[in-house]
Formats: C-alpha cells, sequence, structure tokens
C-alpha cells in the first residue's frame, strides 16, 4: 500500500481527536448533570458551576492540537502532504497515544472529581476553590500527555 504511512499519520490524529475528545464529552456531561440539579435548587451558583463543567473540555482541546499538529507536518492542511514511509507514518500514530489514552481517562475522571466538587458547593458555596483545585489536580496528567505528544510529533522527520 503505497499511502501506508500517511494512513498511519491520520489514523494516529483520528485517536488523538476522538479519544480525548471523547473522555472530554463525558466528562462534561457528567458535571453537567450534577450542575442541573444543583442549579434547580441555586441558580446563583451557575457561574461556579460553570468553571467546573470546562475543566474536562480542555483534553478535548488537547487531542486536537496533537491532531491538527500532525496535519501541519505531514502537509495535509497546507493541501500538499508529504510522501511518508510506514515508519513515519508508525511514528505519527505512536506519538499521538499519550494524548489519546490519558486525555481520555484524564477528562473522564476529572468529570468525577468536578461533579463531586459540585456536591461540595450545593452544601457549602464557599469551597468552590477548593472544588476547583481538587479538579484541576487531575489535569497534571492530560498536560504531561500533551507535552509528550507535542514533542514526539515535532521530532519526527519528514
Amino acid at each position: 500500500m503505497d499511502n501506508l504511512g500517511m494512513v498511519l499519520a491520520v489514523l494516529g490524529a483520528a485517536f488523538a481527536a476522538g479519544f480525548a475528545g471523547v473522555g472530554s464529552a463525558k466528562g462534561v456531561g457528567l458535571v453537567g448533570e450534577a450542575g442541573a440539579g444543583l442549579l434547580t435548587e441555586k441558580p446563583d451558583s451557575f457561574g461556579r458551576v460553570l468553571i467546573l463543567q470546562i475543566l474536562p473540555g480542555t483534553q478535548g482541546l488537547y487531542g486536537f492540537l496533537v491532531a491538527l499538529l500532525i496535519f501541519i507536518k505531514t502537509g495535509l492542511l497546507s493541501g500538499s502532504p508529504v510522501a511518508l514511509t510506514w515508519m513515519q507514518g508508525l511514528y505519527f500514530f505512536a506519538a499521538s497515544l499519550p494524548i489519546a489514552i490519558a486525555g481520555y481517562f484524564s477528562a473522564v475522571y476529572q468529570g468525577k472529581v468536578a461533579a463531586s466538587g459540585v456536591s461540595m458547593i450545593a452544601k457549602q458555596s464557599d469551597q468552590t476553590s477548593k472544588a476547583m483545585i481538587l479538579s484541576a489536580m487531575v489535569e497534571t496528567y492530560a498536560v504531561l500527555a500533551l507535552l509528550i505528544s507535542f514533542i514526539a510529533v515535532f521530532r519526527i522527520t519528514v
């Protein structure tokens, strides 16, 4: 197959954006469900709930960023794709895996922590900063995965 390298690179981009995006959708959904319950009782808590709901969405953005980088490096974004060997394509695919996998799980678990944070706010609205910090701690691993994927994509020579 002549295009195997490009197929693997595009598959890597799809994994990065897809898995991190699905994780973000699940995480944001979890917080949204918890937040909707609180907002029926305390509508003035909307701003605090929204901040917690946004947090698990960042992993999807990280996956999108890595996919975009792959498209730029392979020339797909400019409309002038480069010829990739199957090994180069495999490198792009492998470079996408950290953010695809860690992004998915980080977003889901961050959503669970943020949903628990909504419960904290429901009981004590002055605990918003603690709820945000607890949720943000999970983000650390998505950021590390983003950095690894980012560095790996940039190190691939085409």
